[in-house]
């Protein structure tokens, strides 16, 4: 028989509530463990011996990461001794996801036990039909994602702390503050109490522990009512505007590209007092318009919507952050790198029939040195490059000579492959050296813009016409600039 791990749920508080179910199960498993001693009825299984996993969250800085060691120690267990008991506050089946885990893991068999939770006792104390009023279970940890255009009514859980409480109170931005809420405290226990309070004062009415639960009967404004405005603006102005109804994806693609160097162009502009900030936010408004354009654009057409853009793109980051949510070690930016390009080309190479290709997913319109930069990255991922800058100094080095003799040939057509040729030993030379080749070549350009400018003014006050002023005369101008600090 397989490894096994039953789990059984130590209800909402009050030992009263554990089922004939557990109380046998209890009995039964001389290998016993609880996720936390802190529940009133933790005491029933600790009198039998269990042993707690609240060292776990000693050792560990999120949740997550305490889930995954009770687990690998659940499993382990499980090998040793045939079958272990774990316990848990209230149902194990409701929010509960260090058994969510457990159950995903291949290694053992999982039997969970029904069991009371504090759903029934929260509906019970707050007189609500959660059927009938629609009510919504959501994490506070998660509760910017989870409540994501919710108005309510929702119950929120995992209240432990009033700094969860701040988090959920500064997760709404519409919020005037005058929101009545309740908070749910010691549910199942003697000492049950429902405390009516405000929005702005949920985090300042009760001392919040692990039994503390959160009910938000209605919003006015559904949770990030902001993205949610925006994608009904899109489409709005889709069905009645005669200019966004003609646009298609191709069409759209010159704006997609300004508003992307738009927002370089505010990047550049902002400093560490905050300056910039609003033409930044801006920038970024219009470019998050743009995609929120292209999949309502999408979704009219009935191919996909914004909701599956943004979940690709969680599962993808999740996928390419093993070192975050996986067992994977990353002890520097540079394996994180490596972490990610290992994880494309994995990707590339399960995407479709056939092997993948050495230039698969570089855009060929992307801009000409990033182009570069990535097909040279590509082909040295296959073992074709340079074992050092040597290799490349001396090819930039061919390039100038072969430019220089198709100059004087006076073929126009070998002149422009020439001069491609140059730029591109270049920005091989670059990658050698560790320099991005954009943002060399940016700020080289703005260097020789900012020193222009100066050389113009100075001529201006001088009297000089740079169009009728011999080299010599310009050359002293500039070195004049450039000596400025």
């Amino acid at each position: 028989m397989a490894p096994r791990v039953t789990v059984v749920g130590l209800g909402p508080g009050d030992p009263a509530h554990l089922t004939e179910a557990t109380r046998a199960a209890l009995d039964a498993h001389p290998v016993r463990w609880l996720r936390t001693a802190h529940h009133p009825s933790a005491g029933v299984a600790l009198a039998l011996g269990a042993d707690t996993f609240d060292d776990e969250y000693e050792r560990h800085a999120t949740f997550d990461e305490v889930y995954r060691a009770i687990v690998t120690r659940l499993v382990a267990g499980a090998e040793e001794h045939g079958e272990v008991l774990y316990g848990v506050p209230g149902s194990p089946l409701v929010l509960e996801h260090s058994v969510e885990l457990l159950r995903a893991d291949p290694r053992v068999e999982v039997r969970v036990l029904p069991s009371v939770g504090f759903l029934d006792a929260a509906w019970a104390a707050l007189g609500v039909d959660p059927f009938t009023d629609g009510a919504r279970l959501v994490d506070a940890h998660r509760f910017a994602q989870h409540a994501a255009g919710a108005r309510g009514p929702l119950l929120v859980a995992q209240c432990h702390a009033n700094w969860v409480l701040s988090e959920v109170k500064l997760a709404h931005e519409s919020a005037t503050g005058d929101e009545p809420v309740a908070l749910l405290v010691r549910l199942g226990t003697p000492d049950e109490r429902v405390v009516r309070t405000t929005w702005a004062e949920m985090d300042r009415t009760v001392e919040a522990d692990h039994l503390t639960s959160l009910w938000i009967p209605a919003l006015a404004e559904p949770v990030a009512g902001e993205l949610v405005r925006l994608h009904a603006l899109a489409r709005t102005l889709r069905e009645r505007c005669p200019w966004d109804r003609e646009q298609t994806h191709g069409s759209l693609v010159r704006y997609l590209l300004e508003e992307t160097y738009e927002v370089v162009e505010a990047i550049s502009a902002l400093d560490a007092d905050g300056d910039g900030d609003e033409a930044f936010i801006e920038e970024l408004g219009d470019l998050l318009y743009q995609v929120e354009f292209h999949a309502t654009i999408a979704e009219q057409q009935g191919r996909f919507t914004m909701a599956d853009v943004a979940r690709a793109i969680h599962a993808k980051l999740v996928r390419r952050h093993p070192h975050v949510f996986a067992d994977a070690v990353a002890h520097s930016a540079g394996d994180v790198v490596a972490s990610w390009e290992a994880s494309k080309r994995h990707e590339r190479e399960s995407a479709g029939p056939g092997p993948a290709g050495p230039f698969d997913g570089v855009a060929r319109a992307a801009p000409a040195l990033m182009y570069a930069a990535k097909v040279q990255k590509r082909a040295a991922d296959r073992g074709f490059d340079w074992p050092d800058a040597d290799g490349p100094w001396q090819k930039v080095t061919e390039e100038s000579l072969e430019l220089r003799r198709a100059v004087q040939a006076g073929d126009p057509e070998v002149v422009r492959m020439e001069v491609g040729d140059l730029l591109f030993s270049v920005v091989n030379l670059a990658r050698h050296l560790g320099a991005d080749g954009e943002i060399a070549l940016r700020g080289a350009t703005e260097k020789f813009r900012g020193r222009f400018e100066a050389v113009l003014a100075l001529a201006g006050a001088r009297g000089v016409d740079l169009r009728t002023t011999d080299l010599a005369a310009l050359d002293a101008l500039w070195d004049e600039v450039k000596a400025r600090p």
